[in-house]
């Protein structure tokens, strides 16, 4: 989990990814040639947003993996597994607490258990966003996102100029 210091933005939410691909994505699959991102449809990494397109296009073209990403549709989020899996947990362990600083914040996250095993990594991200940013002028001719057949508009795949991977023949 990552816990901002300043605003949920689209550069926010790669950041998030890129954190998690450097810290543990990579080492726990090395031979990874795509990524399934699982996203609510709204707020930073809206469906609609070509911003987070574009910070999404540069972050697998830095990283050379796929990311496929699978919105869910308005409203539905609540399906997702992580706010049934993580979220309460986390709610319970904040629960009645006053917050006194990121530090805490992260203790009280990274603090948060259940009988069955789940553990919480916790990263403070201090990095100031910007707010209002639009995105190039010439990204939805050269970008490199394939919408989806089916329900183009909530499932694409951003794909990177070079995969970082070995092809045999």
């Amino acid at each position: 989990m990552n816990i901002g210091v300043s605003k949920d933005t689209s550069e926010f939410a790669c950041d998030s990814i890129r954190l998690w691909w450097e810290n543990d994505g990579k080492l726990q699959y090395p031979d990874c040639t795509s990524i399934l991102m699982l996203a609510d449809c709204g707020g930073s990494n809206s469906s609609r947003h070509y911003i987070f397109k574009e910070d999404l296009q540069n972050l697998v073209d830095e990283i050379g993996v796929e990311i496929r990403v699978a919105h869910y549709p308005p409203y539905t989020s609540k399906w997702n597994p992580v706010e049934h899996r993580v979220f309460p947990h986390i709610t319970r362990s904040l629960k009645g607490v006053i917050l006194k600083g990121h530090d805490y914040i992260k203790e009280l996250i990274e603090n948060t258990t259940t009988r069955t095993g789940l553990k919480i990594k916790a990263h403070i991200v201090k990095k100031i966003y910007e707010t209002g940013r639009k995105y190039s002028d010439n990204f939805k001719e050269t970008m490199r996102i394939i919408f989806d057949d089916y329900l183009g508009q909530w499932n694409y795949r951003a794909i990177p100029e070079k995969l970082n991977c070995v092809q045999f023949i």
